[in-house]
């Protein structure tokens, strides 16, 4: 969820933007191990990683209408291995329509993106079976969606919500969760997060809309890691011009049990925003996606918005290997700390798109015949007249 959902609210009436802040990214393939720095610079390369070329793009018609619902606000994809066909979530906080899903056959090969098709909406109940409230309804149940993944061993769905971190001390404290769901959206139960996972008061914890955007299955479905999008508050404060920071991401075995916490080095913001703009960058990490073959390897997507300069994404592989254990700091911030180590596989500024929009979810999609493997990627509308739903896919070799 963007900034530019705030910038939105009051000519789309989606009051849903109004109570969340900006978010986006931006990023470098040069040096770093942020070692003992509280406030780490740009990430270190480490060796050889993926490199990406454009396959193609479509794009969504602008709140398309599917099945009673409004398609938009899509933060979260994943192919689900049990149909080839794709999941994907949006983030509307019960504001338009309920917390809801979508289904959709995406037909993509190694000439393009050729079509999006939609199959499916289910709400995400919760656990008494209703459906959850809006954000407005000030009653402590609203949730923030923002990443769905199939569970490999069994095709249900697994997804993630920032909750929310209040504004004053009168406000609910909604706390983030993963939640697991039939491939209805049925609520069946929930993960035990890691201690660090919380919203606190004052200047413990999660920052506001900073929480759980990202997670993936790994090792076959027995481990899932999730990363925080943005650094705890005591962790150190957030990327500025001159210094990145570092973020929790932490593999979990399927019962909640920690079995490994890293640090991974958020980049600096690229650009100084327009002066004259009210809204200050936002940058963070939306989606991690595991590789199949490495339980130690990721694709991280990192994502900026500045205002006056828009966007930047970028996708890098990164490694957990040789990176401090971390689950047992309270704090980052003064700590020495080796980060996973990174490498940039693709800068989307680069790829020749029509646009470089809100990207917040990919996954995997198939395997090409030349040994290349695909990678789908979903932008976040927001629902805003000047952003759109986005489909894009890329080759890595």
């Amino acid at each position: 969820m963007t900034s530019s959902l705030i910038r939105h609210a009051c000519a789309a009436a989606l009051v849903l933007a109004a109570t969340i802040p900006p978010a986006a990214a931006r990023s470098d393939d040069t040096a770093a191990r942020s070692g003992n720095e509280a406030r780490p610079g740009i990430g270190a390369p480490s060796g050889t990683g993926a490199r990406a070329r454009l396959l193609g793009e479509k794009n969504v018609p602008h709140k398309l209408p599917f099945q009673g619902t409004t398609v938009g606000g899509l933060s979260g994809i994943d192919r689900d291995p049990c149909t080839g066909e794709y999941v994907m979530i949006s983030d509307d906080r019960s504001v338009i329509q309920p917390v809801r899903f979508y289904t959709a056959k995406i037909d993509v090969d190694a000439a393009g993106v050729h079509s999006v098709g939609f199959t499916g909406t289910h709400p995400l109940l919760q656990p008494d079976g209703s459906v959850h409230p809006p954000a407005s309804a000030g009653d402590g149940k609203a949730v923030d969606p923002e990443e769905i993944r199939v569970d490999p061993q069994n095709c249900r769905y697994w997804w993630a919500q920032e909750g929310d971190r209040p504004k004053s001390s009168n406000e609910p404290v909604i706390q983030p969760s993963i939640q697991f769901a039939s491939r209805t959206g049925a609520y069946r139960g929930q993960l035990r997060l890691p201690p660090h996972y919380v919203i606190g008061m004052g200047d413990r914890g999660i920052r506001r809309n900073k929480a759980i955007e990202a997670i993936t299955f790994g090792d076959d479905g027995r481990v899932l890691t999730s990363a925080l999008e943005g650094p705890l508050l005591q962790d150190g404060p957030e990327p500025d011009l001159t210094h990145g920071a570092l973020v929790r991401v932490t593999r979990q075995n399927r019962n909640g049990a920690v079995l490994g916490q890293f640090a991974y080095p958020l980049e600096k913001i690229f650009t100084a925003p327009d002066p004259s703009s009210p809204w200050p960058p936002d940058t963070g990490v939306p989606s991690i996606l595991a590789f199949p073959d490495d339980p130690s390897r990721y694709l991280v997507l990192e994502r900026t918005w500045v205002a006056g300069a828009g966007y930047t994404i970028r996708v890098f592989d990164a490694t957990t290997r040789g990176a401090t254990e971390v689950q047992h700091l309270d704090a980052l911030a003064g700590q020495h700390v080796v980060p996973m180590r990174k490498k940039l596989v693709a800068d989307l500024a680069d790829l020749g798109l029509s646009t470089v929009d809100n990207i917040e979810g990919m996954t995997w999609g198939p395997d090409l015949r030349n040994g290349e493997r695909t990678l789908v990627l979903v932008s976040d509308d927001n629902f805003a007249e000047d952003e759109v739903t986005q489909i894009v896919a890329l080759a890595l070799r």
